[in-house]
């Protein structure tokens, strides 16, 4: 299954297309997306720390715009938003 993340405010220096694909599992979770992006960064940006603190920082939501816990469950190909804290809170 597929996974799009589209990126917002700082997340946007993570890749020149705004957005960033991933291959999942079904029911793979926004905890299991946090981990794929902290290991993208490190394939991609050499482990950049300022990188991995907007991740784990950052709140996701879904294509009809509802936030998102770390444990809701991704049951098809979608669309996720990360958004990163504004003014480093």
């Amino acid at each position: 299954m597929k996974i799009k993340v589209e990126l917002f405010g700082a997340s946007r220096e993570f890749s020149k297309d705004n957005l960033i694909e991933f291959e999942i599992k079904n029911n793979s979770t926004i905890k299991n997306i946090r981990d794929k992006m902290i290991i993208y960064l490190d394939q991609n940006f050499n482990g950049n720390k300022d990188f991995k603190k907007i991740v784990e920082n950052s709140v996701f939501c879904t294509e009809n715009n509802n936030i998102v816990s770390d444990n809701y469950k991704i049951t098809k190909n979608q669309k996720i938003a990360i958004i990163p804290p504004i003014g480093g809170g």
